[in-house]
C-alpha cells in the first residue's frame, strides 16, 4: 500500500513577487529549496493565509539567498506581494518507508528569514 503524506511545509513566507506576464511557478530561493527537500520543477501546494486561498503550481529555482518567494503567471491572481503563505510538497511512501518518515518543516520570519526548522508539528495547548 502506498500513503501520500507531508514531505516538506515551508511555513509563513512573504511573497515578495508577484509577476502576472510570467510563465506560471513559484520562485523560491534555492536555500530555501535545498533545506527542505523540494526540488525545483516539483509540484507544490500553496495556501495564502491572508485570503484562505489554495492552489497548485511547481517550485523553480530563484538566486540562493535573495529570499524570494514569487508566484508568477495565473497563480499571481491569487497571492499578491506582502501575502503570508503556507508552501507544502507531498511524497508517496511504501509502509517500508513510514517506519522512519519525517516531514521537513521550514519556518519563517516577516523577512523570509529562517527562524527554525524542525521534523514535527509541536502540539499546542487547548
Amino acid at each position: 500500500m502506498q500513503t501520500t503524506m507531508l514531505k516538506a511545509k515551508l511555513h509563513r513566507a512573504t511573497v515578495t513577487h508577484s509577476e502576472l506576464g510570467y510563465e506560471g511557478s513559484c520562485a523560491i530561493d534555492g536555500k530555501f529549496l535545498d533545506l527542505s527537500g523540494i526540488r525545483e520543477y516539483e509540484q507544490i501546494q500553496i495556501y495564502n493565509i491572508n485570503t484562505g486561498g489554495r492552489f497548485t503550481t511547481y517550485a523553480i529555482r530563484a538566486e540562493e539567498g535573495s529570499g524570494v518567494f514569487s508566484v508568477n503567471g495565473a497563480a499571481a491572481r491569487l497571492a499578491c506581494q506582502g501575502d503570508l503563505i503556507i508552501v507544502c510538497a507531498f511524497a508517496t511512501y511504501d509502509e517500508k518507508e513510514l517506519k522512519n518518515y519525517k516531514p521537513t518543516l521550514v519556518y519563517f520570519n516577516d523577512k523570509n528569514e529562517i527562524t527554525h526548522s524542525s521534523h514535527s508539528i509541536p502540539v499546542q495547548a487547548a
